[in-house]
């Protein structure tokens, strides 16, 4: 992952066939029973091309969640089962390639000049979260995402609220300026303590931002990890293979491409991208749905204080914040866990009762 990405994933299925798209009337259920299983990966309908998601749990009596990955560009899917296995035993889990990333962008590359925005892929968004109660009986989803999914949440949270029982977000992004101002003077800062001449010598060529430059992201992004790695508890190395159906050739290739693209889109060629226009305060502070953040203590990338102050500003039905210990941008086991226990301790049982009929 080159940048704002957050691996969360679990799929068991592989399914390469197209599923067309339908009505709700026209619709099966694939949760009909409780303790009927769920298992399914495939290509739906969404925005008006195919776009790839993947549904998993063990029982359908269980509460949908909808975790929507970072990026833009670093789908979940490949690392699903060995990172988020284990949540399938409490909740039915959804998952989406965003447009332009992974699979998505291997059956439904963009057209030549196709611009990505923060609007059209919130609206995706909303329309697989709408797909995932159709197809599981649900009237409502939880949503997660986490760095530049916490964004995509928060916008779509904000666009039709009464489609979410609870948003839980990891590693906050707020207001692209602002996040890339502190993670700057938070990196060089660690750098110059360190007596670190290279890294030094690289951010102070880049300059403060802002910039115009789409290679100076990367260049800091490659700093923040290697001061977080050195104050956090790394994850377990086996997390990151990519189960099978995702390891072949093309489907890397694609990936690949994906990635490139989404990053383009997302700082621009010329500081002009989705990321340089976001603000999520001007989506408003208030949600219609409790409101859980976490966010590592170490993260160079969303740091703390900003994570932080946006929360403080929100009202929202329920809220808490989550401090991450010796945790930074990207996951491991402490924000795995984490998540989970916010996820069965603070929204579960809510979103049952609210589930029913």
């Amino acid at each position: 992952m080159k940048f704002f990405g957050i691996v969360a994933a679990t799929v068991l299925a592989f399914a390469p066939g197209l599923v067309a798209a339908r009505t709700p009337a026209e619709l099966n259920l694939a949760c009909r029973a409780p303790g009927q299983s769920v298992d399914e990966a495939g290509y739906v309908r969404i925005g008006g091309i195919q776009q790839w998601v993947v549904v998993e749990g063990r029982d359908c009596a269980n509460p949908i969640v909808l975790i929507v990955h970072g990026g833009p560009g670093n789908p979940n899917t490949p690392f699903a089962h060995t990172v988020f296995g284990d949540w399938a035993k409490d909740f039915t889990v959804v998952h989406w390639d965003q447009r332009g990333a992974g699979k998505t962008y291997q059956a439904s590359p963009p057209a030549e000049g196709e611009a990505l925005t923060i609007e059209r892929l919130a609206a995706d968004g909303v329309e697989v979260a709408r797909y995932a109660t159709q197809r599981l009986g649900k009237r409502k989803v939880i949503l997660m995402g986490g760095s530049w999914g916490s964004a995509l949440s928060v916008t779509m949270a904000q666009a039709e609220p009464d489609l979410f029982h609870a948003y839980v977000g990891t590693a906050q992004m707020v207001r692209y300026h602002d996040n890339l101002a502190a993670s700057y003077a938070r990196t060089i800062g660690l750098a110059r303590a360190a007596g670190d001449a290279e890294t030094i010598g690289k951010l102070e060529a880049l300059g403060a931002p802002p910039w115009t430059n789409p290679r100076a992201f990367g260049i800091l992004r490659r700093a923040t990890r290697k001061y977080e790695a050195l104050a956090t508890d790394a994850p377990p190395r086996d997390w990151f293979q990519p189960t099978p159906g995702y390891d072949t050739p093309a489907y890397e290739a694609a990936y690949e491409a994906g990635e490139d693209y989404s990053f383009v889109q997302f700082v621009g060629m010329a500081g002009d991208g989705m990321g340089p226009r976001l603000d999520l305060r001007k989506l408003g502070t208030r949600f219609a749905m409790p409101v859980f953040m976490l966010q590592g203590d170490q993260d160079l990338v969303t740091v703390p204080e900003i994570s932080r102050a946006y929360f403080d500003s929100l009202a929202a039905p329920e809220k808490a914040f989550f401090p991450l210990a010796r945790t930074g941008h990207d996951p491991n086991r402490t924000m795995i866990d984490t998540q989970l226990r916010v996820l069965e301790t603070r929204v579960r049982a809510a979103a049952v009762a609210a589930d029913k009929p």
